[in-house]
């Protein structure tokens, strides 16, 4: 499963119907909990989000809307008797507050820091990069490793079956069959969380050809001129990075209060300059699919031309999730 559960999409003040940023990824077996704004335990509950689904809480940087949750939501992982041991990302200059905040939640988890200081790689799969706001900040990029697609046509022509698909998987070739003959390139799937910011390089390699970006909208365009005092993206801006990093999917967020609850518009001015990219303004307590795979293109008998990426449905998959 891959999902996203909106959990909060209020910037520094919230309203009666948007707490506090939360964001929380169902990736595969994994569960990613980013910037847990005030309030997070609460939407929780409210979203079906257990305590113990979370692996990981990733943290863009140290302003209050962001990480004063934390406390509450180790509290409670406390409290559930979460087994499994808790990986903690931060920017490292926020070193003092992340701790301060952990000293007051309730001990008893297994929590491990993971400072970081400059852009790249976290965890397996898992990469930072800078951003530009007033304070350290970094976004997220999850990249699925790149793996192949079978065909079934393919193998049923190569006489592979049963067993020996799965040998042929792992060891790459059989009886002189080779695993690039019946299967295709099939690009890992890619989430992109892109939160407070100015428009800056760090903001354009996350996206790059994200299937889901997650990304601030916290100004309209109207108000470009605070959106660069405080180095927040508009929405047109929001929409333009995805346009041209290629995202199929863009999520608005982080709204300011002055827009009260109707984000509309702010909606319309980033699918003006979004291109081809979907768009959509969260709500809370939202669940937001991972964009499928696209299908296979008519013609070549059926089958897809290289490149070409296929639905799930009508095919194996080989080196992670189809």
């Amino acid at each position: 499963m891959r999902e996203l559960v909106i959990l909060g999409t209020a910037s520094q003040v919230p309203t009666r119907t948007r707490n506090h940023n939360g964001y929380f990824l169902r990736w595969d077996g994994d569960g990613l909990l980013f910037d847990p704004g005030e309030g997070t335990q609460r939407q929780m509950i409210h979203a079906g989000v257990s305590a113990n689904q979370i692996t990981r809480i990733c943290l863009t940087h140290v302003h209050g809307d962001h990480c004063f949750g934390l406390p509450g939501v180790l509290s409670r992982m406390a409290l559930d008797g979460v087994p499994h041991a808790i990986h903690l990302h931060y920017p490292s200059s926020g070193e003092d507050v992340v701790r301060a905040l952990v000293s007051v939640s309730t001990p008893g988890i297994d929590l491990r820091f993971h400072p970081h200081g400059g852009g790249g790689a976290v965890a397996e799969g898992l990469e930072v990069r800078p951003l530009k706001h007033r304070i350290e900040t970094y976004g997220y990029r999850l990249l699925e490793p790149d793996g192949r697609t079978l065909l079934p046509e393919r193998l049923r022509e190569a006489g592979v079956r049963g067993p020996d698909v799965g040998r042929l998987q792992r060891e790459g070739t059989l009886g002189g069959v080779r695993l690039e003959d019946v299967s295709i390139p099939r690009p890992g799937q890619r989430f992109a969380f892109v939160m407070d910011t100015a428009p800056c390089p760090g903001a354009e390699e996350l996206a790059d050809n994200a299937d889901l970006l997650v990304a601030e909208s916290t100004f309209s365009n109207d108000d470009a001129g605070l959106a660069s005092q405080y180095r927040h993206l508009t929405a047109g801006q929001a929409g333009e990075l995805a346009a041209h990093a290629g995202a199929r999917t863009l999520v608005l967020t982080h709204f300011s209060s002055r827009y009260g609850d109707d984000v509309a518009p702010l909606a319309r001015e980033a699918g003006e300059r979004a291109g081809n990219t979907t768009v959509m303004a969260a709500e809370d307590l939202q669940l937001i699919g991972v964009p499928r795979r696209l299908r296979w293109p008519q013609g070549n008998g059926g089958l897809p031309e290289p490149g070409d990426m296929p639905d799930p449905n009508h095919s194996f998959s080989y080196g992670g999730h189809s």
